[in-house]
C-alpha cells in the first residue's frame, strides 16, 4: 500500500523528461464505493464496516489485497448518504458554486488503520494503474481530490492525516473527536465540525461533580480516542475532587478474556456511575458480555460515540444514561434522499446490495455471498417501513456535522475559484489554495447552524445533554435535558431544561460515593492506601466546630466560645464565679453573717457586763475594738461573693488586709498588756505607765496605718482586677480577680503573717504566768489555729480551681476569725453567762495550780 506513495515522491518533472517510461501499479487500486464525477472531486471516508480480514504474511508471497469484514454500519452508512445529498444540493444551488458541478469518491475505511492509510493515498492519486510520463508530470502538482470528509475514528484519522497534511490535501472530519488532532504541527490540514474531546472531558467532569458523584468508575476504548479522551477526562475529574475506582480499556480486536476482565470488574466495583469513553463498535460488544450477566443497576454517563446512536437504545440496562452529544438538527430533504434507494440502486454498490439484504432478509438478483440461501427479494419490499438507524432522521446529530464538512469544502473551492457573479473551472486548484480558503471558512447553513474553524481547526463547542428515557410505549428514547456551550462565561457553560430520569426510571439522583459525605461536627480523614473520596468522618474535639458538610478539617472556636454537644456551633462558655445564688455562697454567707452576729452579741454581753471583773480585767477597751475588728473579718468576707468586678476586686484584699491586722493588732496589745501587767508587779517595775491606755491605742493605729499604707502602694502601683480565665478549664471561663502584683498581695499576707507569729511568741511566753484567768493561754491557742489555717491556705489556695479559690480565701477568713472569737471571748461569755459566781476579782485573784499549755 506504500507503492503509491513511492510513485507520488518519485516522480519530478525533470525524471520525467529524461525517462519517458511507464509505470504500474503491482495491485489493484482502492476503487470508491460510491462515486461520481465532477469538476472538483470531494474524497469521503467512512467506517462502513468496523472489521478488516488480516492475515500472517510469510514475507515469501505477494500480500492478499486489504478487505473489510462484518456487517454494514447503517448509520455510517446515512454518513455516507449525507454526503452524496449535500454534493446535489450544492450541485443544484446558483448562489453556491454556480456552473460549477462537484463529484465524490467514497471509501470505505473498515474503521481500521491500514485501509484508511491505503484510502488515503488512493484520494490522493487517483486510481489509475499505469502512469506515462505525460499525465504524471501534468498531475505531480495536484492530487486526486480537492479535499475529503472523514474519518469517522480517530485513530484512522490521525493517519491520514499525517499523511494528506505532508502534501497539505485538507482533511474535514465529523466525527474524530481526538484532542490531540488540534496540534497544528502534527497535522496541518486538519479540521473538524465536531468539537474536540478537550471540551467534552471538562463538561462531562463538570457534569459529574453537578450531580455530586464522587465515586465513579471509567473504561475506554483501548486507542486514541479513547486513552486521549480519558485521560483529559481524568485530568479535569482530579481537579472537580472526582475519585476514579477503577479505569479499564478494551478494543474490540482484543481477547474474549480481556472483554470478560473488563465486565467483571464492572460487575464488582462499588461505584455506581460508570463514564464509558468508547467508541460504538467497542462499546457494544461490552453491552453485549454485560447483558450475558447484568450487573447491579448503573447510572452510565457517555461520551458522544454511543450516547446518541440509535441502535443502543435496545439495552434497557443503559436507561437513564446521560451524556453529551452534538446538537440535533433537522436537514429538509434528506428523509426524501435516504428513501429513494431502489433495489436497481441497491447493485450498483456492495454496501447499498449489502444493506438492502440485510435490512429485507431476501437475495438480490445477481449476489453472492453472506445472503446465499435466502429467499429472492421480489420487489415488495417497502424501504419506508423500515426503522433503523439508516433510515432514523429523527436524531440527526453526527449525520449534521458530514453535512456541514461538505459544505465548508464546497465554500472553500468557491472562494477559491469565484468571483461575485462567476465561477471559473478551468482553475487549476491545487490542495494548498483550499487549505487557506478552509481557515477563512465562516457561514451559517440554511438550518440555522454555524460553520467556522479556529486557529486549531475546530468550531465552537456547543453540547446537548441527551438522557435516555422511557416512552409511553415502553421503548427508550433520546430526550434532550440541557446544553453546554463553551463560548459562554465560565461557571455559565452548563444549564439544565428539564428533569432527568435516572437509571431504572427514577426521579432522584443516583448517589455513588466511596463515603457518606461528613455531617456538619465531623471531618474528613483519608483512609490510608485509598483514593482521597474514601474517608472516614471524625467527630471535631472540644472547643472545635465543623458547620459545613464534607469539612476537611475543624476550625477552633474563639476563646470566649465553646463547642456545643454535636460540634457544630460554638456557644459562649459559661462564666464560672462564686454568685450569691451558689448554694456554696449562700452556706459561706451564712457562716459569715452568724460570725459577725455572734460577734456582736459578745460585744453586747461585754457591754452590759462592762464593770465586771472579768471584762475590766482583760482591758476592755481593746476588747470592744477586737469585736469589732473580728465583726469586720466576718462580714468582709462578703465581698469576695458575687461577680468580680474593679471596685469589687480591690475591696475584698484590702478589706481583708486591714481589718485582720486591725484584728491581729488587737490582740497583739492585748497580749502585751498581759506581759507589762505581769511586769509591773515586779517590786521597782514601772513599765505600765510606758504602755497605758494611749499607747495602746497608738500601737493599733500604727500596726494598722501599716498595712494602710501596703495597700495603697499596691492598689497604686497595680491594683487587683477582674480577668478571665481560659487555661484552667476549657469548657468555660473563670472570672477571677488577678492580683495584679503578687508582691503587694504577699506584703499584705506576709504583714499579717508577721504581727500573727509575734503575738503567738509574745503570748506563748505568757501563758504561765500566775492568774486564775490568765488570758495569754486564749490568745496562744488563738494565734496557734490562725497562723494553721493560713499556713494550710496557701497550699489549697493555689490548688483550688475556679470559684473554690475563692471558697478555700473565704474559708480562712471565716475559719481564723472563728479561731480569735472562741478561744479569745467564749471563756469569758461562759463564766459571764454560766458561771457568775467566778466573775469576782477574789477569784480572779486567787491562787490555783496553773495548767500547762
Amino acid at each position: 500500500m506504500f507503492i503509491s506513495m513511492l510513485w507520488m515522491t518519485a516522480l519530478r518533472p525533470a525524471t520525467c523528461e529524461t525517462n519517458p517510461i511507464s509505470c504500474r501499479l503491482w495491485v489493484e487500486p482502492q476503487l470508491p464505493g460510491l462515486s461520481m464525477n465532477g469538476d472538483f472531486i470531494i474524497g469521503g471516508i467512512f467506517s462502513i464496516h468496523n472489521y478488516m480480514i488480516l492475515e500472517q504474511s510469510n514475507y515469501s508471497t505477494q500480500p492478499l489485497q486489504l478487505q473489510c469484514s462484518g456487517n454494514v454500519d447503517f448509520r455510517e452508512l446515512q454518513f455516507a448518504r449525507a454526503m452524496q445529498f449535500a454534493i446535489y444540493e450544492i450541485n443544484n444551488r446558483t448562489d453556491l458554486l454556480p456552473g460549477i458541478s462537484l463529484g465524490y469518491d467514497i471509501h470505505d475505511s473498515c474503521a481500521g488503520v491500514p485501509m484508511a492509510v491505503k484510502v488515503a493515498f488512493a484520494l490522493a492519486n487517483g486510481v489509475e494503474t499505469v502512469f506515462n510520463v505525460s499525465e504524471s508530470c501534468s498531475k505531480s502538482g495536484s492530487s486526486a481530490v480537492t479535499a475529503l470528509v472523514g474519518e469517522s475514528g480517530s485513530t484512522p484519522t490521525m493517519s491520514m492525516a499525517r499523511i494528506l497534511g505532508l502534501f497539505g490535501i485538507p482533511q474535514v472530519s465529523h466525527f474524530a473527536t481526538c484532542a490531540c488532532l488540534s496540534d497544528k504541527r502534527q497535522y496541518p490540514a486538519f479540521f473538524r465540525t465536531i468539537p474536540s474531546d478537550h471540551y467534552q472531558a471538562a463538561a462531562l467532569a463538570k457534569l459529574v461533580k453537578y450531580f455530586g458523584w464522587t465515586w465513579i468508575g471509567a473504561v475506554r476504548s483501548d486507542s486514541d480516542y479513547g486513552n486521549n479522551g480519558m485521560a483529559s477526562f481524568l485530568k479535569a475529574a482530579q481537579e472537580e475532587g472526582i475519585c476514579v475506582e477503577y479505569s479499564e480499556a478494551y478494543y474490540r480486536t482484543q481477547p474474549r478474556s480481556k472483554l470478560e476482565r473488563v465486565a467483571n470488574v464492572i460487575r464488582r466495583s462499588t461505584a455506581r456511575v460508570i463514564v464509558a469513553f468508547l467508541a460504538a463498535g467497542d462499546m457494544r460488544i461490552l453491552l453485549e458480555e454485560l447483558v450475558r450477566n447484568p450487573p447491579p443497576p448503573l447510572q452510565w454517563i457517555g461520551s458522544e460515540t454511543w450516547i446518541s446512536h440509535p441502535e443502543f437504545l435496545r439495552f434497557n440496562m443503559c436507561s437513564g444514561a446521560v451524556g453529551f452529544g452534538v446538537p440535533r438538527s433537522v436537514i429538509p430533504g434528506l428523509r426524501e434522499f435516504l428513501l429513494e434507494l431502489t433495489p436497481a440502486q441497491a447493485l450498483k454498490s456492495p454496501w447499498f446490495t449489502e444493506f438492502w439484504e440485510r435490512s429485507f432478509s431476501c437475495s438480490l438478483k445477481k449476489q453472492t455471498g453472506s445472503s446465499v440461501g435466502a429467499r429472492e427479494c421480489d420487489g415488495s419490499e417497502d424501504i419506508r417501513a423500515l426503522q433503523n438507524p439508516y433510515t432514523d432522521t429523527s436524531q440527526l446529530r453526527i449525520t449534521n456535522m458530514v453535512y456541514k464538512a461538505t459544505y465548508a469544502i464546497a465554500h472553500a473551492i468557491h472562494g477559491a475559484i469565484c468571483n461575485d457573479t462567476q465561477c471559473d473551472r478551468t482553475i487549476k486548484l491545487s490542495p494548498l489554495q483550499i487549505l487557506e480558503q478552509l481557515k477563512k471558512v465562516n457561514f451559517t447553513m440554511k438550518n440555522g447552524f454555524q460553520v467556522s474553524f479556529d486557529s486549531r481547526g475546530d468550531p465552537v463547542a456547543v453540547y446537548e445533554l441527551i438522557n435516555w428515557q422511557f416512552k409511553k410505549d415502553g421503548a427508550l428514547d433520546f430526550m434532550t435535558v440541557g446544553q453546554y456551550d463553551s463560548s459562554k462565561p465560565r461557571g455559565q457553560e452548563f444549564s439544565m431544561s428539564r428533569a432527568i430520569s435516572w437509571m431504572g426510571g427514577q426521579t432522584k439522583v443516583p448517589v455513588s460515593v466511596c463515603s457518606e459525605s461528613c455531617p456538619p461536627g465531623t471531618r474528613k480523614a483519608v483512609q490510608k492506601g485509598k483514593p482521597i473520596c474514601c474517608y472516614d468522618c471524625i467527630p471535631c474535639a472540644d472547643g472545635e466546630i465543623s458547620n459545613a458538610t464534607d469539612s476537611l478539617d475543624c476550625e477552633h472556636c474563639p476563646p470566649e466560645f465553646w463547642s456545643n454537644e454535636r460540634r457544630f456551633s460554638c456557644l459562649p462558655k459559661p462564666v464560672e464565679f462564686l454568685s450569691w445564688e451558689d448554694p456554696l455562697s449562700i452556706i459561706l454567707t451564712a457562716f459569715s453573717v452568724f460570725g459577725a452576729f455572734v460577734a456582736l452579741s459578745v460585744a453586747v454581753v461585754f457591754y452590759k457586763h462592762r464593770t465586771s471583773p472579768i471584762v475590766r480585767a482583760n482591758n476592755s477597751e481593746l476588747s470592744f475594738l477586737l469585736l469589732f475588728a473580728l465583726a469586720l473579718c466576718f462580714l468582709c468576707s462578703l465581698t469576695f461573693i458575687g461577680e468580680p468586678s474593679g471596685w469589687s476586686c480591690m475591696l475584698r484584699h484590702t478589706a481583708f488586709g486591714i481589718t485582720f491586722v486591725l484584728c491581729i493588732s488587737c490582740v497583739l496589745g492585748k497580749t502585751i498588756v498581759v506581759l507589762m501587767a505581769f511586769r509591773a508587779t515586779l517590786p521597782g517595775s514601772n513599765v505600765m505607765k510606758w504602755f497605758g491606755p494611749p499607747e495602746q491605742r497608738l500601737s493599733v493605729l500604727v500596726f494598722t496605718l501599716i498595712q494602710v499604707l501596703i495597700c495603697i502602694l499596691w492598689l497604686t502601683i497595680s491594683p487587683p482586677f477582674p480577668f478571665k480565665n481560659f487555661k484552667h478549664y476549657k469548657e468555660r471561663i473563670i472570672l477571677e480577680c488577678r492580683l495584679g502584683s503578687a508582691i503587694g498581695f504577699w506584703a499584705v499576707l506576709g504583714y499579717i503573717g508577721l504581727l500573727a507569729v509575734l503575738c503567738f511568741v509574745l503570748a506563748f511566753l505568757a501563758r504561765k504566768l500566775p492568774d486564775n484567768f490568765n488570758e495569754a493561754k486564749f490568745i496562744t491557742f488563738s494565734m496557734l489555729i490562725f497562723c494553721a489555717v493560713w499556713i494550710t491556705f496557701i497550699p489549697a489556695y493555689f490548688s483550688s480551681p475556679g470559684k473554690f479559690t475563692v471558697a478555700v480565701e473565704i474559708f480562712a477568713i471565716l475559719a481564723s476569725s472563728f479561731g480569735l472569737i472562741i478561744c479569745i471571748f467564749a471563756p469569758k461569755c461562759f463564766i459571764i453567762v454560766f458561771r457568775p459566781d467566778q466573775n469576782t476579782k477574789k477569784h480572779l485573784m486567787g491562787k490555783v495550780q496553773s495548767k500547762s499549755l
